[in-house]
């Protein structure tokens, strides 16, 4: 543990702010390898293991079935019995491995006193926070990820964050004392403005950053430089009102972001860092905790394809974006398209229509859905962050993870400058890292 982090009398206090499922996957992960837990230490339930279900031309309900929670949005702790399932997909409330690894439970390898040098206690004590999006598929994923994290002793608090004009105001206030006590605080979206406001309450001496995928990349690479925060997708364009407005704030965040004597700063990641500011610590996250809890899968002698959300976010073109689908399910006989959790469900249809391909919709992140299987023996790609995850949480499997480069001419005209040379260097460190196959289009 760090020494500035908790005081005499008292166990550490870490508050974790997650806004996807992959962050809250990836503060699992952080807390395994420091062997954090709550003193009550991990209740596992058997549960059936998660799957992805497959609603290929069901669109998601306007209304989000998962939206009432077992108390009231914002208790401070709701470690009881799970909930009801979120949307379609498995009936999971937590679980046991079907592989032998999961017996050695959620602190393997650390004593009960302590973590590895530098990091928390094992008596710490963390508290997940949830800011709950309106997307539903979004919001059933964190869902079901709160319920594993209850699975390993954590606290989970979940705050309708963005429930109304007055949400924010609320949810602010509510975490203004905790956030004032805490000794630690675990963040996955240093991008996101409520958590760049958050950050401006916090007396905490000890911050940590986990992976929000390849966004991670970027916000290392910036703080290294100086520069101010803005997402790689929106990089090269100019500032709106809104970020006008916000850039005091924003500025605030970036500052207390960057290490001092009286500060310290860790990335945990299992994005290639190379641009390392003066005084963080990266720390490799290679899904120990997923590997242990999860698997080995069932894998399939065909092959699944990876979706991505790059139109949505107007990045690539709609048209070319549905013909490289095409044809890169064509040439190397992918049966399964898993979406991306913000992929339209318009968009969806029509690649289920015109490629044949079965549209499947995870209910979990796709490191967990794929290391519990069935998956195929490929799993082929575009640029993005599983292209770095898959091979570590596959790790000894023998499943390939392929990538396929975005081709300059499919990028929409109100692309980003930024995009092509990111996405490049997403597919070419991973590569380099993974010995990963490049995929042409045949």
């Amino acid at each position: 543990m760090s020494p500035r982090a908790g005081q005499a009398g008292h166990p550490a206090r870490t508050l974790a702010f997650v806004e996807s499922p992959v962050q809250l996957l990836n503060v699992l992960e952080w807390a395994h390898l420091h062997g954090l837990r709550d003193g009550a230490g991990p209740t596992h339930r058997t549960a059936t293991p998660p799957t992805a279900t497959p609603p290929t031309a069901t669109p998601p309900t306007a209304t989000d079935p998962t939206a009432t929670p077992r108390t009231a949005p914002g208790a401070a702790d709701r470690s009881g019995p799970a909930e009801p399932p979120g949307p379609a997909g498995a009936q999971l409330t937590g679980g046991t491995s079907t592989g032998s690894s999961a017996a050695a439970g959620p602190s393997a390898g650390f004593s009960a006193a302590s973590g590895p040098a530098g990091g928390p206690s094992a008596d710490a004590e963390l508290t997940v926070v949830v800011l709950s999006p309106t997307d539903p598929m979004t919001r059933g994923q964190l869902r079901r990820m709160a319920d594993l994290a209850r699975d390993e002793g954590h606290r989970v608090r979940w705050e309708e964050a963005r429930g109304g004009t007055t949400a924010p105001f609320h949810t602010i206030g509510g975490l203004a004392g905790p956030l004032r006590r805490a000794d630690r605080i675990v963040m996955g979206d240093p991008f996101s403005r409520y958590v760049q406001l958050l950050l401006t309450i916090t007396r905490a001496h000890d911050l940590v950053v986990v992976d929000d995928g390849t966004a991670t990349m970027e916000f290392v690479a910036q703080l290294a430089r100086g520069e101010r925060l803005v997402r790689w997708h929106r990089k090269g364009g100019r500032p709106g009102p809104r970020d006008l407005l916000f850039a005091p704030v924003s500025s605030s965040a970036r500052r207390r972001l960057t290490p001092s004597d009286r500060r310290r700063v860790e990335v945990f990641s299992s994005m290639p860092v190379t641009e390392i500011p003066d005084g963080v610590t990266v720390t490799a996250n290679d899904f120990a905790w997923t590997r242990a809890r999860f698997g080995p899968p069932r894998i399939t002698q065909s092959a699944d394809l990876v979706g991505t959300s790059l139109v949505e976010t107007g990045v690539v073109d709609g048209d070319r974006y549905l013909e490289a689908v095409r044809n890169l399910a064509k040439a190397h006989g992918a049966t399964r398209y898993f979406a991306h959790r913000r992929e339209s469900t318009e968009k969806l249809h029509r690649l289920a229509v015109e490629t044949g391909l079965e549209i499947v919709r995870p209910d979990l992140p796709l490191e967990l859905i794929a290391r519990r299987g069935p998956i195929g023996r490929t799993i082929l790609s575009f640029p993005s962050t599983v292209v770095h995850t898959l091979p570590l949480a596959l790790a000894g499997t023998g499943v390939r993870v392929a990538v396929c480069d975005i081709d300059p001419t499919w990028l929409t005209d109100t692309a980003s400058p930024r995009a092509q040379g990111f996405l490049s260097g997403v597919t070419g460190t991973a590569r380099d890292v993974h010995r990963l196959a490049a995929v042409s289009l045949a």
